[in-house]
């Protein structure tokens, strides 16, 4: 078993940088929803705060640009949905609190 390292800086309101032994990377939003933005893409994470248990999903560009053309599958529009939806929390909670 290898050493691991991770810190995490706050630099606004649910924006943190997260350093660790493989890489930088951002993150954006609050406890049950996040959006992190790092070296190996986009990956949205949707939870239940205080027991562990979440779902995550790396939203990635296809590699063939005929299915590009083609449209979104499903599951990429699943994530977009939730990205979406977890932005208008987020600004529904700053507008309000």
């Amino acid at each position: 078993m290898g050493f691991r390292f991770r810190k995490s800086i706050k630099l606004l309101p649910g924006v943190r940088l997260n350093l660790s032994k493989s890489g930088v990377s951002a993150s954006v939003g609050k406890p049950g929803a996040t959006i992190n933005l790092g070296r190996q893409g986009a990956r949205t994470t949707v939870g239940v705060p205080g027991i562990g248990l979440s779902y995550s999903e790396t939203l990635k560009a296809p590699a063939d640009p005929q299915q590009a053309q083609a449209g979104m599958g499903f599951a990429a529009l699943l994530g977009w949905g939730v990205v979406l939806l977890f932005v208008g929390v987020v600004l529904f909670a700053w507008l309000v609190g």
